[in-house]
């Protein structure tokens, strides 16, 4: 779930007279959608294939799910990796590595989130699922069009953010409190929602500057794009928790 701030810092801003604010969130778009249909698909692959859920999770005999694998864990902590990856080395790596790790972070994001469709009914996914690209939609919007200056409440956002991953960890090895579980929740949809309209507003300075058609851009256009699927992913799971209809 840690994730923010992961656009790429090169050594110069790059400014050039085809610059285009929507040619460039055009394409981290384009790489978000295509991450979230990718995540999707192998999410449901898993979910749907009883011998590839087996890698990820032990059954016993009467076919009940006991825990997690070994492989089960990689796969889980896996995308958190990726994500420090991309970030520590997104200036050395080239375009193409950095679009081959993106996708190789979407594949395995998504293979981890096979989980839910084992814990929540279909139509309960399906019914957060509109309701988090409704409530991203009009967050995206707000941060592209206001004039206010989001710097601030983006900061104080990621102090949040850090403060529910603490309290999540806590939770789930320490208090296994149902009213925690809810109240972190709760949190979370906010502090996804303001950290979407940051995103968004910060993405639209970067493309007033960057010189469309360069690696730099794609580089940046990628990190913009993990930027908004995790603000993505991350409202969804929490709105699924408060909304989901477990089967």
């Amino acid at each position: 779930m840690e994730q923010q701030n992961q656009f790429p810092t090169t050594g110069q801003v790059i400014y050039g007279p085809e610059a285009s604010v929507r040619t460039f969130l055009s394409h981290v778009f384009a790489y978000m959608a295509t991450a979230l249909l990718l995540s999707g698909i192998m999410a449901w692959l898993f979910a749907s294939t009883p011998s590839l859920l087996s890698y990820l999770y032990n059954v016993n005999a009467e076919g009940y799910i006991t825990g997690r694998s070994i492989l089960g864990w990689v796969v889980m902590l896996a995308p958190l990796g990726l994500v420090f990856l991309m970030g520590g080395l997104v200036e050395k790596m080239s375009g193409t590595a950095l679009l081959a790790t993106f996708l190789a972070f979407a594949t395995v994001m998504g293979i981890s989130l096979c989980y839910i469709f084992i814990l929540y009914a279909p139509e309960a996914i399906i019914r957060v699922f509109f309701m988090s690209a409704g409530i991203f939609s009009i967050m995206a919007v707000a941060g592209y069009t206001t004039k206010t200056d989001l710097t601030k409440l983006g900061s104080l956002l990621f102090i949040g953010l850090i403060g529910i991953i603490i309290g999540s960890l806590v939770n789930a090895f320490l208090l296994e409190s149902s009213t925690m579980d809810y109240v972190i929740s709760i949190l979370g949809v906010i502090i996804f929602t303001g950290l979407t309209a940051y995103d968004m507003q910060k993405l639209k300075r970067l493309g007033d500057v960057v010189a469309t058609g360069t690696e730099a851009a794609q580089k940046m256009a990628l990190m913009g794009a993990l930027s908004l699927y995790l603000d993505f992913i991350n409202l969804f799971l929490m709105l699924l928790r408060l909304f989901g209809r477990r089967d």
